[in-house]
């Protein structure tokens, strides 16, 4: 299975455009959206080409065309779910491969490994899963520092990042943990 994780879009039409281009390109069997969709949230500046009603449709069709997962952000409200055509007001989901590891899903502002001012509250995960999240904008590809059996892993931003570079990420199936995730760069046209 390869699932492509993005976070962090804020609004941005243009990297919202790029994703879209990344999807095409990786071709995954899974898209995750790990939160912060629309809005940009005060704490941001705008994104380049802040424009969520652009971004609306470029979400649904990336629905439509394929299986989707989101969770919610702390910048996603409930206005959000009304335009969007897929759910995304969970705090968390949870997504099995076919080989019974467990990816836990969320944002990092109710659930996280602690990294980069998530915050520190993991549930109890099975050894070899995967705490996968975004809200810090800032990658990260690492075991928990108090349960080393899971993984962390952050896509970083797609439209802000606070670690140099506009980012998704990849998990295949199949591989040992550290080895099934991947960052990947969106680059600017």
């Amino acid at each position: 299975m390869k699932v492509l994780i993005a976070s962090d879009i804020h609004g941005s039409a243009y990297w919202a455009e790029h994703l879209v281009r990344a999807v095409e390109r990786e071709q995954p069997d899974r898209i995750v959206l790990l939160g912060d969709l629309l809005y940009h949230g005060p704490r941001n500046d705008l994104p380049r080409d802040y424009a969520p009603k652009r971004v609306i449709p470029i979400l649904n069709r990336m629905a439509e065309e394929g299986a989707l997962i989101a969770v919610r952000g702390n910048c996603d409200a409930e206005v959000d779910q009304m335009v969007l055509d897929f759910p995304c007001m969970a705090d968390y989901a949870e997504l099995v491969d076919e080989e019974g590891r467990t990816l836990f899903l969320t944002h990092g502002h109710v659930y996280g490994a602690g990294f980069h001012n998530s915050v520190e509250n993991l549930p109890a995960l099975p050894a070899g899963s995967a705490i996968l999240y975004g809200h810090t904008h800032v990658k990260v590809s690492e075991p928990v520092p108090d349960q080393p059996t899971v993984w962390a892993f952050n896509p970083g931003s797609v439209s802000i990042p606070k670690d140099g570079s506009n980012s998704y990420g990849i998990y295949e199936s199949g591989r040992p943990v550290a080895e099934a995730f991947r960052h990947a760069v969106l680059e600017e046209a």
